[in-house]
């Protein structure tokens, strides 16, 4: 296929925190089809509306080349077919690759000879191959690399983070022939500023896209491991790293929860394949189990906490502020704060949650918890779990909102002013 990308279209496969962006971004140059199963999404994203806010209405009426649809048939003419859904674990902490079946399905039934598919779902090596090629020759009898081509370029999206955007963040990007790699490659490039890697095969691609997050995991689970430790010794974890973060070489990871659907799910995409090979990981999976527990071992803080200022535990009121997984963010896949609510709950705690960037019907559904529709009274609670480092939250004066000190405070992330009787990770 020659690299004269106007004379194509592009469809892409799944409009959430990954798809949008890209569409976006592709339909201010080239015919794009932005194609997702939920056609409230759709309706929402024709007015203007992204809940997920990565991107403005101003944004999207800058995409004059973009087309919003929940009809397959409207990307049977593509030549482009970028698949970005979801890539998550089940309840067993196992690859959950059904989302990226169906839409492999759904795109083996309108693919074309020369036609290329490409995937940016985090998976483990080899997927791409192994698992997705054989649904696209199934559902479209074509053969792999003699009549269509795939290519892999993983997302690198932080959710919340309006400065490293989607064509501000260097992309890699790879093919199954050397022709379709650098097709794919001059694709992208044509859209990201800071430049593009053409890894030598897809499944290097995969593999450094897994372990960037595995990385991030195993530097938090030092760090959580260190808060554990320093908590048995009287020492203030965030003290310690402030001291040591002197030198020119030491890494700034700080202790806290680690949910989402990257950090918190991709390393077991990478272990499953290992396991899968007669490996098991030892580092990877240590450093899981420390980041899974930490939720439970915030709520045994609190609880300490309490007993300690002489509060009754059972029947006693806490609120958690924040309920999403990170800050600034409304997104809350996976969300390791509802290791917190669970486990107040199991002391007998009343827990009320409010966090004004969480939608309140989505957080009803996925935890079936009633958010609290405005921040209320502190004094009305014995302990507060700051949770999520909302700049919203930083900004309460909380030393006015409790005169008489009359809660345990609790500050997950170490963002609240000095002064105040705080307890921290």
């Amino acid at each position: 296929m020659e690299n004269n990308f106007s004379n194509y279209s592009i469809a892409i496969i799944g409009l959430g925190y990954v798809g949008l962006p890209l569409a976006v971004e592709f339909g201010k140059k080239y015919p794009t089809i932005g194609l997702d199963i939920n056609p409230q999404r759709i309706s929402e994203l024709e007015k203007g509306i992204d809940r997920t806010r990565e991107i403005t209405q101003e944004q999207l009426s800058q995409s004059t080349h973009l087309k919003l649809s929940c009809a397959v048939e409207d990307i049977k003419e593509c030549h482009y077919f970028i698949v970005t859904v979801p890539t998550p674990i089940d309840q067993h902490r196992q690859p959950d690759l059904r989302p990226l079946l169906s839409a492999s399905a759904t795109v083996g039934k309108v693919l074309k000879k020369g036609d290329i598919v490409i995937y940016e779902s985090t998976v483990y090596p080899g997927c791409t191959e192994d698992d997705c090629v054989p649904v696209l020759e199934r559902e479209s009898g074509l053969r792999f690399n003699e009549d269509f081509f795939c290519g892999y370029s993983p997302e690198r999206i932080n959710p919340g983070d309006k400065h490293h955007t989607l064509t501000k963040i260097r992309k890699i990007t790879a093919g199954s022939t050397p022709e379709t790699a650098d097709a794919v490659n001059a694709l992208y490039a044509t859209i990201i500023e800071a430049g593009t890697y053409q890894a030598p095969s897809i499944r290097v691609a995969e593999a450094a896209k897994v372990i960037e997050n595995c990385q991030r995991d195993i530097n938090i689970a030092f760090v959580n491991e260190l808060a554990l430790i320093f908590e048995r010794m009287g020492l203030d974890t965030l003290s310690v790293l402030e001291a040591a973060g002197t030198k020119w070489n030491f890494l700034n990871f700080k202790p806290g929860l680690v949910g989402g659907h990257c950090i918190g799910v991709d390393p077991y995409y990478l272990t499953h394949k290992a396991e899968s090979l007669g490996y098991h990981p030892e580092v990877i999976l240590a450093g899981r189990r420390i980041n899974d527990n930490m939720g439970a071992f915030v709520a045994g803080r609190v609880v300490k906490q309490m007993i300690r200022y002489n509060f009754a535990v059972n029947k006693a009121k806490a609120l958690v502020l924040g309920i999403t997984f990170k800050e600034n963010c409304p997104d809350i896949r996976n969300s390791r704060v509802i290791d917190i609510v669970r486990e107040l709950e199991e002391f007998g705690i009343l827990v009320s949650v409010y966090d004004p960037e969480a939608n309140a019907a989505e957080v009803k559904k996925e935890y079936n918890i009633e958010l609290l529709d405005e921040i209320p009274l502190f004094n009305e609670y014995q302990a507060i779990v700051l949770a999520v480092a909302h700049s919203h939250f930083k900004e309460i004066d909380f030393q006015n909102r409790l005169a008489a000190m009359s809660s345990v405070i609790y500050d997950v992330k170490g963002c609240l002013q000095t002064g105040l009787a705080t307890e921290r990770l």
